[in-house]
């Protein structure tokens, strides 16, 4: 018995040599090594995990071919098999970032689809959720999140996902349609999630999961990822529920530090012209500027000369055929998505995240009136600006920058969360949640802002997730025992597509305007207004 390193009860843990072209373990015998459920077969080859926190855990499996080469910027081919034990006691490398706004480590590996299974020790056939992470489409790792209640409180099996980002996922480009994209370029990001998604459906059942019972679930980046999906015609069939957090998929207005919005549409989706033109100039950058060579010349560069223009502005594509025809707006609101439940949601106060972590990066916060109201104009506009500043005067707030992230958490997150409530509650059920606990543990990774940040953005995963993102951090026992409501309820949706279940208040289907409050406390969790508690009506008028 040992750690793992990470000081968690670990079982089973063997040493590994190298074999065959793969990782194996060592002195194992068939039928005794399979004997504790440590061992599972693979329809690429078996893998050894290790039994932690009452879970069997396999990380870092293969689930499509290196995509390197003339398959950078290519669609994902199969993973090739291995022979023997291969050990799938440690994580895979992270997709290709630079170092991330919540202290992500740079990576230059471009042999990175690596997924993580973490299953009860019991056998069934249990609900499979698929986490997609977040970071902007920029940063991140499955390994990043550890679903060890997830999966044991809620008896469900949990996979989590590398997916290319940046550059390497979601460049636009003409000269890359066609050849070894089955697709046009833009997602392949998005095309890596969908094939980690068929390897469920192939090898869910050895791992105890229910291929015919998929939750696609993110936050943040994974939370676009999940609308996306839930919006890809190439999707379909590949699940059966979908969980977006914080994702507002629907909008683009999303500001720079200085209230101007991003050209690119930053981590939102954006239309085809928009990538492209970013492209082409991303492309022209690198030297690769001839329409005839492009392709080549791209991918003949190391990666350490993509990763600075890596930086920013890459998220899906949509538009012009490709994985995704249309914007998800446009396919929720006319129908053509496919039509599985949905529980959607966000955090009560959004973008103080975002204005936290600018300001650890130096960006000043607002200082008086006058430069509130500067913002305020180069984000909405001056024809609009009289009237946001009306709804959000700055007396109102504790500082200038709690009045500016209110300003921007109910422009973009809450009103995408009404627009997919509106949208989808007609057609399919639908489950909108709020999460409101003010007092949720800041990040570790992060300097503490000179304001009081609420529920912030990805305050959440630290109630479903051990992840490094808040190590250290302790939850109070009534944010405790609201981390196992929540379990439940995520956890039951995946299982039924309906929340509810015994000894939880009970959550209705949204109306197009109500909501779910997550908060700690007697009467916390409860059914709330969201669109008259975040001015959906005045935003929606706004940009009518």
């Amino acid at each position: 018995m040992g750690d793992g390193g990470n000081g968690r009860r670990v079982l089973g843990a063997v040493p590994a040599v190298a074999a065959g072209g793969g990782l194996v373990v060592a002195g194992l015998g068939g039928t005794a090594s399979a004997a504790d459920g440590l061992v599972v077969a693979t329809d690429k080859g078996a893998v050894r995990g290790r039994g932690v926190e009452g879970v069997r855990e396999f990380q870092g499996i293969p689930y499509a071919a290196p995509p390197v080469g003339e398959y950078r910027w290519g669609s994902p081919r199969p993973a090739r098999a291995w022979g023997g034990v291969r050990d799938a006691t440690r994580p895979g490398a992270s997709c290709a970032q630079n170092e991330g706004l919540l202290g992500e480590r740079r990576s230059v590996s471009e042999d990175c689809l690596f997924l993580n299974v973490t299953s009860p020790r019991r056998a069934g056939r249990l609900p499979v959720m698929v986490w997609i992470h977040g970071s902007g489409f920029r940063n991140g790792s499955g390994a990043l999140y550890r679903p060890y209640d997830l999966a044991r409180r809620g008896d469900v099996v949990v996979v989590t996902v590398n997916y290319r980002l940046g550059i390497f996922g979601f460049l636009g480009h003409p000269a890359l349609d066609g050849g070894t994209a089955r697709h046009r370029s833009g997602n392949f990001g998005l095309e890596d999630q969908q094939a980690a998604l068929r390897w469920v459906r192939r090898n869910a059942a050895a791992f105890g999961g229910d291929p015919r019972n998929v939750t696609v679930f993110g936050e943040s980046a994974g939370g676009v990822s999940s609308c996306s999906q839930l919006t890809s015609p190439a999707a379909a069939g590949l699940f059966q529920r979908v969980i977006v957090q914080s994702g507002p998929c629907t909008v683009m207005n999303w500001p720079d530090w200085d209230g101007t919005l991003i050209p690119t549409g930053s981590w939102l989706p954006r239309p085809r012209a928009t990538a492209e033109r970013q492209g082409l100039s991303v492309a022209a950058d690198l030297g690769c500027a001839d329409p005839a060579t492009a392709a080549e010349c791209l991918r003949g560069l190391p990666p350490e000369r993509l990763l600075p223009k890596s930086e920013f502005g890459f998220a899906p594509v949509y538009g012009g055929g490709g994985v995704l025809p249309l914007s998800p707006a446009e396919a929720m609101a006319t129908g053509r998505f496919n039509r599985v439940p949905v529980m959607h949601g966000m955090t009560r106060h959004e973008y103080r995240t975002f204005e936290a972590v600018q300001q650890g990066y130096g960006v000043p916060p607002i200082r008086d009136e006058a430069e509130y109201a500067k913002r305020v104009v180069a984000y909405v506009g001056r024809d609009r600006a009289p009237k946001v500043l009306a709804r959000y005067p700055a007396a109102r707030y504790g500082s200038f920058s709690e009045a500016w992230s209110a300003v921007v958490t109910d422009a973009s997150f809450a009103r995408s969360v009404g627009d997919v409530s509106r949208a989808l509650s007609r057609q399919v059920p639908t489950y909108a949640y709020e999460f409101a606990d003010d007092k949720a543990p800041w990040v570790a990774t992060a300097p503490q802002p000179g304001f009081p940040v609420g529920a912030f953005h990805a305050a959440e995963l630290q109630y479903q997730f051990d992840t490094d993102y808040f190590a250290g951090r302790r939850l109070a026992p009534a944010q405790r025992r609201l981390a196992d409501q929540m379990t439940r309820y995520w956890t039951r949706f995946a299982r039924t597509g309906d929340p509810n279940g015994p000894g939880s208040p009970r959550w209705r289907p949204t109306d197009g305007g109500t909501a779910q409050s997550l908060a700690p406390g007697k009467g916390g969790v409860r059914p709330m207004d969201f669109t008259g508690d975040h001015a959906y009506g005045f935003w929606r008028s706004l940009y009518r």
